[in-house]
């Protein structure tokens, strides 16, 4: 066999042909359609928080991740804090003491309010968070669909592992 008939059909060519990292969705169903059994634990509906949920991931702060959810600041920030996203607290961990003073009857509001240097908004935002904690089935939602290590992730990897080789492999 002579090197022309070893090349016989092969061609070259200018551009690579552009490949991507395959994804296995092994759920079927969509974040918002995961939210949905826990939709009266959310303060707005399931797709608006799987809109906030992608665009707070993709690194939109609250406000404007509640405008692409149409749903007002406050409420993307109790529904991420809902769904287990830490840093939604307006508040310092001085303020939060503060709050939880007023939530066990040692202060007025007012007082709490100066106190915590927050204005009413800040301040009803940190009180709900104080007296709401995270739902976990919430919680496990939003880190399987964003977190790396998330159990999307490694169904991913289970799905693909024949496919990859270990360092075992080179023994």
């Amino acid at each position: 066999m002579g090197l022309e008939e070893i090349a016989a059909g092969i061609t070259v060519t200018d551009e690579q042909e552009a490949r991507g990292v395959p994804e296995v969705d092994v759920a079927g169903e969509g974040l918002a359609d995961r939210l949905a059994p826990h939709a009266d634990a959310l303060p707005c509906t399931p797709e608006a928080t799987a809109t906030l949920l992608d665009r707070h991931a993709a690194g939109d702060a609250v406000a404007d991740a509640a405008r692409a959810a149409e749903v007002a600041p406050v409420t993307a920030a109790k529904a991420l804090h809902r769904c287990g996203v830490a840093g939604v607290n307006p508040l310092a961990p001085t303020a939060r003491a503060v709050v939880r003073d007023w939530l066990r009857g040692e202060l007025p509001r007012s007082e709490a309010e100066t106190l915590a240097r927050a204005d009413a908004p800040e301040f009803a935002l940190a009180a709900y968070i104080e007296t709401h904690d995270p739902v976990p089935e919430l919680a496990a939602v939003a880190e399987a669909h964003l977190s790396p290590s998330g159990d999307a992730s490694v169904a991913k990897r289970d799905a693909l592992g024949e496919t990859m080789s270990s360092v075992t492999d080179l023994f």
